[in-house]
């Protein structure tokens, strides 16, 4: 770097001029391939001296490259600092809209899954004019429809001879005070004139029914492992219904035909049509006429003889239920080859008390062990009368063990007395008449 200076322009001093005018040629050279800073100072009596600061080419590039990179960097960091808050200001309108539109879609689903009042045009439009029928029963017919978005439904439509109504304010009353997974959520009702229909939520499994009645679905057994996961589920829903609720509900009707299974084979109680409400403080239930399904009926509510109806009847019709389970078959099977087979829990009571093992559907290891868990399960729920039948507290717990411990239960099929002698009860003929007892509510 090389400075010089000129003192008053246009009165030079000779050896300056003489010297500016000698390096003239070689100074323009060096601003040429340099970079010159001129710098102006004025003297109080009006004189002026010039500076001139001249930097060479490589402290020039030097300076250059550390300006440009610093600029550089410089200007990186803002355009991140824009773009991170561009960002910023992007995502919390993209959040705060997606939240907002979460908030909405919960308000519309909870509209729709909340028990609600339909008109008769609202269900034609629900089940797009009845275009999907998906069964029929005693009580109605079935349709698939969709409420909102993306919940289906199935439409119960009742037929309008049917009964009084108390099926309509059972399934009502009871439904809408339930929430459990292994109950089905009613979504909504019509009662429109005579017109009356049931909306429920839609599970695309259909009924338990189906997996082990139908000849179709043979080829697609479950296997033992998802059987117990369902009666597990549905004894843990039979004991919500008896003891989870303000008050005790006794569903009278469980059978595989009411129980239906969700994308995940997850079971679910259905058909309150008969059930009862009653006071936990009451164990014993009055009724003025038999209700349920023959073949699941316990012989209490048939006939007082066996005792009094009570939340044990539902425990009763739960135990028919898992051995048609484990059977694979309906519990009175008059096609069987083996007439010894036509009545199946009576032949698996044998089979287990002779020490034999069940070689039914046993495909891995395990298998056989599982099958006579609730095999066991299921004979203590038939017992005859309701004391020797375990609550459903007690067969969740069964069922939930690894069933090592479980312990035969005494015949159910040979009708016994009350009362025991020399450690045997006294026998009475199964062949008598049931009377069946009238009572009034």
């Amino acid at each position: 770097m090389g400075f010089f200076y000129e003192n008053e322009p246009g009165r030079p001093k000779e050896g300056i001029r003489r010297a500016s005018k000698r390096t003239s040629r070689k100074l323009a050279l060096q601003v040429k391939f340099s970079m010159l800073l001129h710098f102006k100072e004025y003297g109080d009596n009006g004189s002026q001296l010039d500076f001139f600061f001249i930097f060479k080419n490589k402290e020039t590039r030097i300076l250059k490259l550390v300006s440009l990179c610093a600029g550089a960097i410089l200007g990186f960091f803002l355009l991140v600092l824009v773009v991170i808050a561009l960002y910023w200001v992007y995502s919390s309108d993209k959040i705060e809209k997606e939240n907002q539109l979460k908030i909405e879609k919960f308000l519309e689903d909870y509209r729709a899954l909340k028990p609600s009042r339909y008109s008769y045009a609202d269900i034609k439009k629900i089940t797009n004019q009845f275009k999907d029928k998906l069964g029929q029963g005693g009580y109605g017919t079935v349709y698939k429809g969709k409420l909102s978005n993306e919940i289906l439904v199935a439409v119960k439509i009742l037929n309008n001879s049917t009964g009084n109504g108390e099926e309509f304010i059972n399934e009502v009353g009871t439904m809408g005070r339930i929430h459990h997974v292994n109950v089905v959520r009613l979504v909504g009702f019509c009662a429109d004139g005579l017109r009356r229909a049931l909306i429920y939520e839609f599970l695309p499994n259909e009924s338990l029914e189906k997996f082990i009645f139908s000849a179709a679905m043979k080829n697609q057994s479950l296997g033992w492992e998802k059987l117990r996961d369902i009666a597990l589920g549905i004894a843990k829903g039979i004991e919500y219904l008896h003891q989870g609720c303000a008050q005790r509900i006794l569903h009278f009707d469980i059978k595989p035909h009411n129980i239906l299974l969700d994308q995940n084979l997850n079971p679910k109680i259905s058909d309150f049509g008969l059930a009862k409400l009653c006071s936990k403080e009451k164990s014993v239930v009055s009724m003025s006429a038999a209700r349920g399904t023959m073949g699941y009926i316990a012989p209490e509510v048939l006939s007082r003889n066996f005792g009094n109806v009570s939340h044990k009847s539902d425990v009763y019709s739960f135990g028919m239920l898992l051995l048609e389970m484990v059977g694979g078959r309906r519990n009175i099977d008059v096609t069987v080859e083996n007439t010894s087979q036509v009545y199946f829990p009576e032949w698996v009571y044998n089979h287990l008390d002779q020490g034999e093992e069940l070689h039914i559907r046993i495909e891995k290891e395990g298998d056989a062990k599982m099958a006579k868990q609730l095999t066991i399960v299921g004979l203590w729920c038939i017992q005859w009368y309701p004391k020797d039948r375990p609550s459903m507290k007690v067969v969740v717990q069964m069922l939930e063990g690894e069933g090592d411990n479980l312990t035969m239960p005494s015949n159910p099929f040979i009708s016994m007395g009350p009362t025991r002698t020399n450690g045997r009860r006294l026998e009475r003929p199964l062949q008598q008449e049931l009377a069946v007892i009238s009572e009034l509510e």
